[in-house]
């Protein structure tokens, strides 16, 4: 998660201002968050409107939201701040 606030730009809409971590809001509950693995830099705007606005409905706001974690985890490995363990892949399946 310190790696995606590394992140100076919100993967989803390019603005500077105000970027944040936004964890993924599906199947979570009772204050539980999902994995830092599950993570997106999100300006405030952005994150609002995935994670409880009204603008969007629900189908369309975790499509987003995964889409965001995709682009997020892009920036990070062309970085280097992530690697892939292929042999782990091979383990899990």
């Amino acid at each position: 998660m310190a790696a995606v606030g590394t992140i100076r730009n919100c993967v989803r809409c390019g603005s500077n201002v105000a970027v944040q971590v936004a964890h993924r809001n599906e199947g979570k509950g009772m204050s539980m968050k999902n994995p830092d693995a599950l993570t997106a830099a999100l300006c405030l705007d952005c994150h609002n409107a995935l994670d409880n606005g009204n603008r969007f409905n629900l189908e369309y706001r975790r499509r987003e939201m995964d889409r965001a974690i995709v682009h997020t985890l892009e920036r990070l490995a062309l970085a280097g701040l992530v690697r892939i363990d292929k042999q782990r892949l091979k383990e899990i399946g």
